[in-house]
């Protein structure tokens, strides 16, 4: 099944919609969807190394634009929606602690938390609610995240054919690492909020 899926996404890169798909899974994973862009964007990287660039603009404008999604759902539909997702992926009981800490370290918690593997909905949907400068979460937003994007595209032009053979020897090792990296972020999401 990982392998399907894997061929899926390498073969993906060369179709039209490519870009509105990886765009999609961009938006929503800022607001609201579990699955991070990385698992498109990595291997339409490795089928078209030369295209790392633009799939990297298009997951940051893309996850800037969710961001605003999640920003609104914090804002004005907390008490249903934004409650309900926080509740979902298990922050409930910390979203006060994180308002609170908006206050003093709002900028320093968007840029790492949009660099890391924690759930960026999370800082999306709190940005909202705590009632975070808009235009400071915008910008915050584009460093953090074009910085997480830009730097797999990076390392994926550069390097791509020996990554790609790499993942591809070991395809379900690769996977097994993303999981555990992503399941250790919403700990860490848990433990720092």
């Amino acid at each position: 099944m990982l392998r399907r899926i894997y061929d899926w996404c390498i073969i993906a890169a060369d179709r039209p919609y490519a870009l509105w798909i990886i765009a999609a899974v961009s938006f929503a994973e800022s607001s609201f969807f579990p699955v991070p862009p990385d698992v498109m964007l990595i291997p339409m990287s490795l089928a078209r190394p030369q295209r790392a660039w633009l799939y990297a603009v298009i997951c940051t404008v893309a996850s800037v634009a969710g961001g605003l999604l999640g920003y609104a759902i914090g804002a004005v539909l907390y008490d249903s929606i934004g409650q309900w997702l926080i509740q979902l992926y298990g922050y409930g009981d910390k979203v006060e602690a994180f308002r609170t800490a908006y206050a003093e370290y709002g900028a320093w918690i968007i840029l790492l938390k949009g660099l890391t593997p924690i759930p960026y909905k999370i800082v999306t949907i709190t940005s909202g609610f705590a009632g975070y400068n808009l235009p400071l979460f915008v910008l915050f937003s584009v460093i953090a995240r074009g910085g997480r994007f830009f730097i797999v595209a990076i390392l994926l032009n550069r390097y791509g054919s020996w990554i790609r053979s790499q993942i591809e020897a070991r395809l379900g090792m690769w996977v097994a690492i993303g999981a555990a990296v992503l399941v250790a972020g919403f700990i860490i999401a848990v433990r720092l909020f």
